[in-house]
């Protein structure tokens, strides 16, 4: 598998391209805006868009599914449905951060921990990773120690929890009992900022020396 890190909307959120080598299939993770960019990224590798995944759904993440998924045709797939009242306020959402393209969808499945999502010959591992928001989820390729995580952790900080639903706890134990028990060795691509690893995390994030050994 390969991927593209593709930064969209003013708040510079890295939507991201994973494709499968062999197939060209690709999945775009978090289209928030600027498809120009997307679709760009998409025919400068030859690929062929098989579906949209969803980390959560906050606009920057979310705010263009609509309006890819209705040019393409493609499955939406995420994230958790405990984020459904985010996806249906999407409009409001966008007045609020002045987002012009905010619109409401329903996933063609929602995601819960233990599920997979596939395209090419590439498959997903699905982790449920509450606290940002509630229905976060991650997107974990285990033969190439890669996942996508959104606004769960990010290099040297971890998401916010002052969002509606949000919880400090959850969020750490999410990071504690989710991602960091994938190994030291898995590089994780943030919603926003440099790409790091979970064992550079453990070690030196300072929201969590000291709780995990």
């Amino acid at each position: 598998m390969r991927y593209k890190i593709v930064p969209v909307t003013p708040f510079e959120q890295n939507c991201t391209i994973f494709w499968c080598e062999k197939t060209k299939q690709a999945a775009v993770i978090d289209p928030g805006g600027d498809l120009d960019r997307v679709r760009q990224a998409l025919e400068a590798e030859g690929l062929t868009l098989a579906c949209i995944l969803v980390t959560h759904g906050h606009i920057d993440h979310a705010g263009a599914v609509a309006t890819l998924a209705g040019q393409t045709g493609v499955p939406v797939e995420g994230p958790h449905e405990d984020d459904r009242f985010w996806i249906d306020g999407m409009a409001q959402q966008g007045k609020m951060f002045g987002f012009a393209n905010g619109q409401s969808f329903t996933p063609t499945r929602w995601l819960k921990g233990g599920d997979k999502v596939r395209f090419g010959e590439v498959e997903l591992d699905v982790l449920h990773c509450p606290g940002h928001t509630p229905g976060h989820v991650v997107f974990f390729h285990p033969p190439s120690q890669l996942a996508q995580v959104g606004d769960v952790l990010f290099q040297g900080s971890i998401g916010r929890t002052d969002f509606p639903k949000g919880d400090h706890e959850t969020l750490i134990g999410s990071i504690k009992e989710q991602l960091f028990p994938l190994g030291d060795a898995v590089a994780f691509i943030p919603g926003h900022g440099p790409m790091s690893t979970f064992g550079e995390e453990r070690k030196y994030n300072p929201f969590l020396s000291g709780r995990f050994g």
